[in-house]
């Protein structure tokens, strides 16, 4: 080959080089990422999500980009987020937090893929079919969160036996809140036990919420699941704390913050699920076709610094129950 010829050559393939690379980053596979809270609270399950897509071989980054969009609490927002990643035509919506973002993506779209991570029941709020066989482009997994508020109950009234009476706060703006209210006031008679149900959907109305506890001198509350709130971690259990009031709570990630106590599913284990099947789809697989999971993780956590800063002795049996102790 001549001199002339290669240089020739060399330029066209250099010029050519460019348009592969635009042409690989334009088939890269993008996943909507729709939150309810905010992206800052958010970060260790955002992590787990990706645990969960690299185990099916994607890399956020390398073969896969993902376009996040926060409601920051907000949920008016989400049918305008939704609609912004139908437009940029993402592969897959991962719907985060509460039911909210799930049906907003599905008012959204009927032809993108969805997934959704939540503790509403999917079947009752018109999300999926079945829980077998979701049907339509959506599928997920489900935390079961409105039942695990009467083994709330049970336990923190293990703790504070002699309290006749409590709250139960929830996020009003929760599909999952009447739900949850129903099965606790239930919970509540059982163990003769009176139950006031609160609403707080901002931080305010949290701070108000506990001055009206403290006025009321409520023995024990307990905290819904709801998206916002674990957002807000770190400022129910300085509230809790500074007002003496035994809380117990949905998830760990209460308690590594201060909290006296948590019940619930693992949130993490359920985004990382949520992560693999987001990759099955990318890879092929028909949400209609990938039954809806169903968290079979519960953890019961407990912070002994806490409860000694409460006064609360934690019963033996309890302890035992205990998956996590932080001492």
């Amino acid at each position: 080959m001549k001199r002339r010829e290669f240089i020739t050559l060399l330029g066209g393939a250099a010029a050519a080089w460019p348009l592969a690379a635009r042409a690989q980053q334009a088939a890269e596979a993008v996943v909507g990422f729709l939150g309810s809270s905010f992206a800052r609270d958010w970060i260790p399950f955002v992590a787990a999500f990706q645990r969960g897509l690299k185990e099916t071989g994607y890399v956020e980054g390398m073969n896969v980009g993902i376009e996040y969009r926060w409601a920051d609490g907000q949920y008016d927002r989400l049918p305008a987020l939704a609609a912004d990643l139908v437009r940029r035509k993402v592969n897959v919506i991962f719907a985060a937090g509460t039911a909210a973002p799930a049906l907003a993506a599905k008012t959204a779209t009927a032809a993108i893929p969805i997934v959704f991570a939540h503790g509403v029941d999917p079947v009752q709020m018109g999300l999926v079919a079945s829980l077998n066989r979701p049907g339509g482009n959506i599928t997920g997994v489900n935390f079961l969160a409105a039942g695990l508020v009467e083994k709330a109950l049970a336990l923190i009234h293990e703790l504070a036996p002699n309290a006749g009476y409590g709250a139960l706060l929830v996020n009003p703006t929760n599909p999952n809140a009447d739900s949850i209210a129903r099965t606790a006031r239930d919970a509540a008679r059982s163990l003769t036990f009176q139950l006031e149900v609160l609403n707080a959907r901002t931080a305010v109305d949290i701070d108000r919420t506990f001055a009206r506890l403290v006025d009321q001198r409520t023995g024990v509350l307990v905290i819904a699941a709801d998206a916002f709130f674990l957002g807000v971690r770190e400022q129910f259990a300085a509230l809790a704390a500074r007002h003496a009031v035994p809380t117990i709570y949905f998830a760990r990630e209460f308690v590594a913050a201060g909290g006296l106590m948590s019940y619930g599913t693992s949130i993490d284990d359920a985004y990382r699920r949520a992560g693999i099947y987001t990759g099955k789809i990318l890879k092929g697989a028909r949400p209609a076709d990938l039954p809806v999971e169903q968290s079979t993780r519960f953890e019961l956590a407990i912070n002994l610094s806490s409860a000694k800063a409460l006064g609360l002795q934690i019963p033996d049996k309890v302890l035992a129950l205990a998956d996590e102790v932080i001492d």
